[in-house]
């Protein structure tokens, strides 16, 4: 049971990257295409550079907390094979 949960954890949290890359290209364009004095190519090249680094840094951050799982797991399976010799 457990082990569906953490699948199904990958995968929202796979969906989560793509939501997030999708809406900083939403942004920017709309950045871009926001009446003079707010909008511009300036304004749409910072919404993307800020968005991109959020992105990242999300995502990374919530794979990184997949991989100490999938390290632990791992971890507790070798000890339990060297207990067993």
């Amino acid at each position: 049971m457990r082990d569906l949960f953490i699948g199904l954890f990958e995968k929202l949290v796979g969906g989560f990257v793509i939501l997030l890359c999708v809406g900083v290209l939403v942004g920017a364009v709309a950045a871009y295409l926001a009446p003079a004095p707010n909008g511009g190519l300036l304004s749409a090249v910072l919404v993307f550079t800020a968005g991109s680094v959020y992105a990242i840094l999300m995502g990374g951050m919530m794979y990184l907390f997949l991989g100490v799982y999938h390290n632990t797991k791992r971890t507790a399976e070798a000890i339990e094979e060297l207990a067993k010799r």
